[in-house]
């Protein structure tokens, strides 16, 4: 399969699996940065592959075997992510950024190669779940948008949910990393911002950031 249709299923995938987004052709086409009407297009010609469901105006959604492709995608992705991090201590955009292109360069075998040599790891820097190499992700997400959390509880940080070299930037400066921290303070639930505590600095962070940042309440 070309790379313009892996990408475009992975984005459906993605999309569905994240509540703020759906899978209409034009939230596709923005994601990919392409016009709506290559979306479409492109979106009619996979649904003749057997690749999705396409009804004009509504969202479009996987079959079984384009979940499969974009699954095998995701799981490239992810790997690559984690071996770039560990062998170059990459910033979180940096590997995103090149496992980009190497996904789509990637053999089943090396993959497997890959996820033998790392331990078999269920996670990525970012905290997104690798699935295995049938496609199947088998971990239990129990976590909650940090816009969704209660004041005065302590959360880890669990999953960083963006794409974008700015995000990452300033999550990289103030210590949002998988894994670290946080004391809810205060939630200004009127301007939907919400006001947090880590390393010892409060911090105040928008909706945007909120809703991208997922976290598990630390028992």
């Amino acid at each position: 399969m070309s790379i313009a249709i892996e990408n475009f299923v992975k984005a459906i995938y993605k999309n569905d699996k994240n509540d703020s987004n759906d899978t209409k052709p034009g939230n596709i086409a923005k994601k990919l940065g392409i016009s709506n009407a290559a979306a479409t297009d492109m979106a009619k010609k996979l649904a003749t592959k057997d690749l999705l469901h396409y009804e004009k105006y509504q969202e479009l959604k996987l079959t079984e075997k384009g979940t499969k492709m974009a699954l095998n995608v995701v799981r490239k992705h992810r790997l690559w992510e984690c071996l770039l991090f560990k062998m170059f201590d990459m910033s979180l955009h940096e590997i995103h950024r090149e496992s980009e292109l190497l996904e789509h360069q990637t053999s089943d075998f090396l993959a497997n190669k890959i996820s033998a040599y790392l331990g078999n790891p269920k996670f990525d820097p970012h905290g997104d779940p690798i699935p295995n190499s049938k496609g199947e992700i088998t971990t239990n997400d129990t976590s909650v948008a940090l816009s969704n959390t209660q004041e005065g509880k302590t959360y880890t940080i669990s999953r960083l949910m963006s794409d974008e070299k700015e995000f990452f930037d300033f999550c990289a400066q103030n210590g949002l990393k998988y894994g670290n921290s946080i004391v809810v303070t205060k939630q200004f639930s009127k301007n939907k911002m919400t006001q947090i505590s880590i390393n010892n600095n409060t911090i105040v962070l928008n909706q945007d950031f909120t809703n991208i940042i997922y976290v598990n309440e630390t028992k």
